[in-house]
């Protein structure tokens, strides 16, 4: 290689030069010479540059002034007074480079170089914020990255893997509960933060069975409740991931576990079980599977039973997995007509509980359950009612198939809406959906009354 002309050789070593001293000035207690040396070092470091671009080759491009600023403090290690090219985050807070961290603890410290507070914890979670800023900036400042500053391998840094093994390790292998709690729960934040994080179940796919075991053969951590709903959450996180729901769904104890924490976890387990199990039926697959081993009636008597945000969390995965209709017809076995027709009635999750039934209405056997149980004074409620226009559509749907399947309740219909308008108000102003089955029903009701009228005729 050739070797770099004079004059861009001073200029680099100018430039590092410069670097360091703005360091030693913003880290604070620098003398007047160090400022002196600063602004001679910058003089310097001009000349040589625009000196330089003067003298070079025509139509060679003078080097932008940006070049010449100092790198911004907080890019710097404080150890090493270098521009970080792997940051992470210590127990205290305190960024550091990844490289002289690593030494510093390998050297036997145990304490954070910059506040002295002794760590407990020295694990080092990347930091992916200071980490783009730094990339961000040496693009607009010309600053050439190495490949270690900005290397990823299959969606994933080196860094987030290296981090992902540190904490697994403790979690599998430490013979230590609460280091194997801490490291959990360390575990469930880095997924909750970070979306490269999250995909580094990618390269570890076995990861949910064998923490799943860990807990199990451990029991120090088999009977906590907060174990349980970390690992919940953390296979939740997880599933946010695209390409690792069919991961999850493949792995042969992450449904059942998430399944039995539906069942016996305290509130907040059973929650984000019910999330994470929303997440997961995006995939048919999954939905199928689910559905297989027992997941719809826990989400059910969830959603009867639960808090508001528990019961939304088992109302999006029970919409969900009825989208395949052999889950239909379990979750029609499990109650969820009964739930939600009363659940309606008190004005609880009118929405999500009008989306389910729209969804079961198609079908004659729970149709016919929804009228058992009061169907169609609650959809014409639910039209009087609800200010949500998706909400009156719903209610609409399933009023159509219930006047389709049983046209005895046309009388009841029609009694209401001689009093309230509802149909022909929706008829107008509804979604077009809406208005398609309001005006049906409005249609039915007027050729039952003709009909009748026209029987009544034919027996004077």
């Amino acid at each position: 290689m050739a070797k770099p002309p004079p004059a861009e050789e001073e200029a680099a070593a100018l430039r590092r030069r410069l670097r360091r001293l703005v360091a030693t000035i913003t880290a604070g207690g620098a003398g007047a010479e160090a400022f002196d040396e600063a602004a001679a070092a910058l003089a310097a470091l001009r000349e040589a540059q625009v000196g330089g671009s003067r003298k070079g080759a025509p139509g060679e491009e003078t080097r932008s002034a940006n070049e010449a600023e100092s790198v911004p403090a907080q890019f710097l290690c404080p150890i090493s007074s270098k521009i970080m090219r792997d940051p992470v985050v210590v127990e205290s807070g305190q960024t550091y480079d990844r490289r002289y961290i690593a030494e510093w603890f390998s050297a036997g410290n145990q304490m954070c170089p910059q506040t002295q507070q002794v760590l407990l914890n020295t694990t080092l979670v990347p930091n992916l914020l200071i980490r783009s800023l730094i990339a961000e900036w040496c693009t607009e400042n010309g600053f050439a990255l190495s490949p270690l500053e900005n290397q990823e391998e299959d969606h994933t840094c080196n860094s987030e893997q290296r981090t992902f093994d540190e904490i697994f390790n403790k979690i599998t292998s430490s013979s230590n509960s609460t280091e194997r709690k801490q490291a959990i729960k360390g575990l469930r934040l880095l997924t909750k933060r970070s979306s490269e994080f999250r995909a580094v179940l990618e390269e570890r796919p076995d990861s949910i069975s064998q923490m799943t075991f860990a807990r199990f053969s451990n029991p120090g951590l088999q009977n906590d409740p907060q174990v349980v709903e970390d690992m919940v959450t953390i296979i939740l996180n997880f599933s946010l991931h695209d390409s690792n729901k069919k991961i999850i769904g493949d792995d042969p104890e992450a449904i059942p576990f998430l399944i039995w924490a539906l069942k016996s976890g305290d509130m907040g387990s059973r929650s984000n079980s019910a999330a994470a199990i929303f997440t997961l039926s995006a995939l048919d697959s999954n939905k199928e599977k689910i559905g297989e081993l027992g997941a719809i009636e826990p989400l059910i008597d969830l959603l009867e039973h639960g808090s508001i945000i528990a019961k939304k969390d088992a109302a999006s995965a029970i919409f969900n997995l009825c989208m395949l209709h052999e889950n239909r017809s379990i979750a029609t076995r499990g109650g969820i007509v009964d739930v939600a027709i009363r659940a309606i009635g008190d004005q609880s999750l009118v929405e999500e509980f009008l989306a389910i039934l729209a969804l079961l209405s198609s079908n004659y056997d729970m149709v016919e359950l929804m009228i058992e149980f009061g169907g169609a004074t609650c959809m014409l409620q639910a039209m009087r009612e609800s200010e949500c226009k998706r909400s009156k559509e719903n209610a609409a749907v399933v009023l159509f198939s219930i006047c389709m399947y049983n046209r005895a309740k046309l009388k009841e219909i029609e009694t209401d809406e001689n009093t309230n308008g509802s149909l022909a108000s929706l008829a107008q102003n509804g979604t077009p959906r809406a208005r398609r089955k309001a005006a049906a029903i409005l249609e039915m009701m007027k050729k039952t009354k003709n009909m009748h009228m026209h029987n009544r005729h034919s027996s004077c």
